[in-house]
């Protein structure tokens, strides 16, 4: 009863609603962060990414979870389309930089198409008014590793060059995330041209 217990936890957990994140129309904070990209890290720059064009910021509560593992695996498949329409993706979680280095690069995943950047005291999140939870003991991931960290609810943020948020979309399934997030940019990229 217990192991189908912490399953259960976790899904729950990482099916947060969005509560009071930032809404459209709002300065977006800059933040920097360690991240990773094909399993190599790298210092992210929002400030630097959005000289750039758009920038899609999506914060996820944990690499190797059923939800996030979706989530990364949608966007990796659909990365083309955003690019496409003129902006970068960064993942956001408070996994710590080790934990991303492998999800960047896991073929079922990120896929090595995007990057990820590492919160570990869940700072950036905040930052973007979204709810930070702390570590559940005895949670483990989906290849069974303990995870030690707090999660940031899902939310994704689209970021107009400007830096103000052009759309906030969460308190939905994973896949529906990238998709609402996909055509908020192309709905931005008209908009633009």
């Amino acid at each position: 009863m217990k192991n189908l217990l912490v399953p259960g936890v976790v899904l729950s957990l990482l099916a947060l609603p969005a509560g009071a994140a930032l809404k459209p129309g709002v300065t977006a904070p800059e933040f920097t962060a360690q991240a990773s990209f094909a399993g190599k890290s790298f210092h992210y720059s929002l400030k630097n990414a959005l000289k750039k064009g758009p920038v899609v910021v999506y914060f996820f509560p944990s690499a190797f979870t059923s939800g996030c593992d979706i989530e990364a695996h949608t966007f990796a498949v659909n990365i083309d389309k955003f690019t496409a329409a003129g902006a970068s993706v960064i993942g956001v979680s408070l996994d710590s930089i080790g934990r991303l280095n492998s999800f960047s690069k896991d073929p079922n995943y990120c896929a090595g198409k995007f990057p990820t950047a590492s919160d570990p005291h869940g700072m950036i999140a905040k930052s973007f008014d979204l709810t930070v939870h702390a570590a559940r003991p005895g949670m483990k991931d989906t290849r069974g590793i303990e995870i030690n960290h707090g999660f940031a609810e899902r939310t994704t943020f689209v970021i107009n060059p400007s830096g103000t948020i052009a759309a906030s979309i969460g308190g939905i399934a994973p896949a529906d995330n990238v998709h609402e997030t996909l055509a908020a940019v192309k709905a931005l990229a008209a908009h633009r041209n």
